[in-house]
Parts: structure tokens; C-alpha cells; sequence
């Protein structure tokens, strides 16, 4: 993946992991892949899960374990590997490639001109392949008043706006906490990231409300997805504290919070984005999909 961010490096430290599913590979066994029969879903809901948590898999061995599970898509994935998905019959539920990283966004107008360029060409990419939504980020404060990177953000994202619409692509904002993962992100609330929406005003804009990181910032977790529900294009999940599984071993009722965004009539993609601590991830996956399906 192009992210050159903490969050985008984590396949560093699965280093180990992956050279063991080498070595498990060679030695005749297959690892990580589900061997239960795909699980029946209510329909209510659209699944994916984001490529790079589960990187000790080649993206054609995640294809098929997703659709072992029962689901066919998986976000945060390039042009370049857009072909081995389109060969697995599994969709890019969010595009990825334009961006500069998760600290060079759009709030710094000095990023402009390389994102704007680099957004035109990929909104086409996207649209060509058939796929809607593309991800975007603020960028960091870096001593910014946050009204100055807002109208920034604002002024930077109008200028490809037009494009998008004319595409039928989704540019989608990513929310992200900066106590923990990413100090100084500057869309870091979910109010600046609805002020954002309001002022851009297109269906082609959005958020990327992701759970784990507004948990972490400001709580209140259903109250503001039914509040705000109309600015969230897409769901990101993972348990708090840590980052790891959903389930009862942390604070999130994801059931809860699922049941919330159905009745909303949300028509996007949840998408599954912890790093797995139990030693077989993608049981962990399966259960995380069950949880949510709701």
C-alpha cells in the first residue's frame, strides 16, 4: 500500500506473522483460511475489511477467505491490485492511492496542487473500474486554527469536487483519533467533520466515521451516528482499548452500534479493521462479521 503512515506500516510488525505463514506454507499447510461453511447473513447490512489487517495473506488467499466467510469486499485497495479482486468476484468497497499519507492532506494548502492532480487521476481510475468510494484525509494541524484547515479543506476539495460528481465517485474523509494513533490529525471530531460536509454540501463528499477512533476521542457512539447519520458514507471498526477483536473482552457494544446504523437505512459497507490478537485471525474476522450482522 502507498501510505507511508504508522497506521499504513503496521505489516512491519506482522513481519513475524507472515514469514510463519511462509513457513506453514511450505511445509504443506494453508494458513488462516476458514474451513467452516460461509455464514448465512441477514442482508441488512453490507461487510468488508480492510486489506492491510490481514497482510500475512496474499490479497488472492484474503479473497477467497472473505468469501469463505461469506462476504465480497474488502477496502483500502489500489489500482494496481484491483485486477486479482475483479478475478475473485469481490469488490473495492473503499479506493485508496491518491492520497499523500494521512499527515499531507488537504488542510495544508501547500498540498493542494500534488492532491488535486493526483485525485483528478485517480477519480477517473476509480469510476473507469467501476467502484464509488475513494478515501481522503485532512492532514495534521501542524499549528493550524482548526476553522483555517477547515475553509482550507474546504477550498482544496471544491476543486475536485466537480470531477468527482461528474464520475460518480465518493470522496470520503477519514476520522481518526489523535490521542493515540495519529497525534495532531486535525479531523479528529466529528463535528468538524460534519461543519465540513455542510459546507462542501454534495452527496459526493462524506465521512468515514470510524468507531474505534470517536470512541477514543468523544463517545457517544450511537447517539452521534443517529444524529449525523446522513454525513457517514462508510464504517470502520475495531475494539477499544488496543485496537484488537470487538468482542467482550472490550468496550464497544458492536451489536448495539450495528443495529444503530441499520436503522438508519444506511446502503454503504462496514468494514472490519482490527488487528487480531487471537492466534487464528480469521476466526476472528468470522466473528467479528457475525457480531455486526444484524
Amino acid at each position: 500500500m502507498s501510505f507511508p503512515d504508522s497506521r499504513f506500516t503496521r505489516r512491519s510488525a506482522l513481519r513475524a506473522a507472515v514469514l510463519g505463514g511462509i513457513g506453514l506454507a511450505a511445509a504443506g499447510v494453508a494458513p488462516g483460511f476458514a474451513t467452516e461453511k460461509p455464514l448465512a447473513l441477514k442482508g441488512n447490512l453490507k461487510h468488508s475489511v480492510c486489506r492491510w489487517t490481514l497482510s500475512q495473506q496474499s490479497l488472492a488467499q484474503l479473497c477467497r477467505t472473505v468469501k469463505g466467510i461469506g462476504f465480497a469486499a474488502i477496502d483500502l485497495v489500489g489500482p494496481e491490485d484491483w485486477p486479482t479482486l475483479k478475478a475473485h468476484g469481490v469488490y473495492s468497497s473503499m479506493c485508496n492511492g491518491a492520497e499523500l499519507g494521512l499527515t499531507r492532506g488537504f488542510a495544508a494548502t501547500e498540498f493542494h496542487d500534488q492532491l488535486v492532480e493526483r485525485y483528478t487521476r485517480h477519480i477517473d481510475l476509480v469510476a473507469d473500474a467501476g467502484y464509488r468510494n475513494l478515501i481522503c484525509f485532512s492532514g495534521n494541524r501542524n499549528g493550524m486554527d482548526p476553522a483555517e484547515g477547515m475553509a482550507n479543506a474546504e477550498a482544496g476539495l471544491k476543486r475536485i469536487l466537480g470531477h468527482a460528481e461528474k464520475r460518480g465517485v465518493v470522496l470520503v474523509m477519514e476520522l481518526l483519533n489523535s490521542r493515540v494513533d495519529h497525534p495532531d490529525y486535525l479531523c479528529d471530531r466529528s463535528a468538524w467533520g460534519v461543519e465540513l460536509c455542510r459546507r462542501i454540501g454534495s452527496d459526493n463528499f462524506g465521512l468515514l466515521f470510524d468507531i474505534y477512533h470517536m470512541q477514543i476521542m468523544e463517545g457517544d457512539i450511537i447517539a452521534t451516528i443517529r444524529k449525523h447519520h446522513a454525513c457517514f458514507r462508510h464504517y470502520h471498526t475495531a475494539g477499544v482499548p488496543g485496537r484488537h477483536e470487538i468482542g467482550d473482552n472490550q468496550e464497544l457494544n458492536y451489536p448495539a452500534i450495528c443495529r444503530a446504523i441499520r436503522d438508519t437505512g444506511f446502503d454503504g459497507y462496514v468494514a472490519q479493521e482490527f488487528e487480531a490478537e487471537a492466534a487464528d485471525p480469521v476466526g476472528s474476522l468470522r466473528e467479528a462479521i457475525r457480531l455486526c450482522d444484524v
